[in-house]
């Protein structure tokens, strides 16, 4: 009798077929985990990557719209004396004023542990004694972070019906403060300082650039703003 081409399987073939089977799939399912997992960590490192390089770019952009007011973002203060930092920031404040880009001044800030007194209440005084009319400063004592900040100049420019302004603070934090301004609905342009302790060397702006990469990734995260975008200087 000639062979008809069928191929019979015995109990010991099947048996030894099955557990071939079986120790595939676990492997081709470990295959494909270590695949997604590399790919989430190429596209999590293309986008730090990439709030990185909008730090830098935003750093080196000046926009000096003509705004309803100008914010300056509080820096550390010495029983009412700026600190560079925030010298710096008031310095160009006032230029900006002083070409018209603005009627208004807002300082903002709240005070430390211990201090009398506030960012926002120094930098005002640092105002006016270098020429910018009382009526032209407006200090805002809230705020202990960024976000907390830019809070309180949404609450004041509702109460005033204003809708544009100006944000003064350090270059590598312009891009975070843009964003949570942003955020919370107000029409802003950035114009940082270029002088002060930030800017000394390009260690310190490293430094800065890579902080506030963490700065912005941890706000988006959370919602939550870490205290990085206030210096020490």
């Amino acid at each position: 009798m000639g062979q008809t081409g069928w191929v019979t399987t015995t109990p010991a073939t099947a048996a030894a077929t099955v557990p071939a089977a079986a120790g595939r799939r676990p492997r081709r399912w470990l295959r494909w985990s270590v695949r997604a997992v590399a790919l989430a960590l190429a596209l999590a490192t293309l986008w730090v990557g990439s709030v990185t390089f909008r730090i830098w770019w935003t750093a080196r952009q000046d926009a000096r719209p003509v705004s309803d007011a100008i914010v300056v973002l509080g820096a550390s203060q010495y029983n009412g004396v700026p600190s560079p930092a925030l010298q710096a920031r008031l310095d160009h404040a006032r230029t900006l004023y002083e070409q018209g880009v603005a009627p208004l001044i807002l300082t903002t800030g709240f005070k430390q542990p211990g201090d009398v007194h506030t960012e926002a209440s120094a930098g005002r005084t640092y105002l006016i004694e270098h020429g910018v009319p009382a009526s032209a400063v407006l200090a805002l004592p809230v705020g202990g972070d960024t976000l907390e900040s830019l809070r309180a100049v949404r609450a004041e420019f509702a109460s005033r019906h204003l809708n544009s302004a100006v944000i003064v603070t350090d270059p590598w934090h312009s891009f975070r403060s843009a964003v949570m301004a942003r955020d919370l609905g107000l029409q802003v342009a950035t114009s940082p300082t270029r002088s002060g302790p930030v800017v000394s060397s390009r260690g310190i702006e490293l430094r800065y650039i890579i902080r506030e990469t963490g700065a912005y990734v941890y706000y988006r995260l959370t919602g939550t703003s870490p205290d990085s975008g206030i210096t020490t200087f």
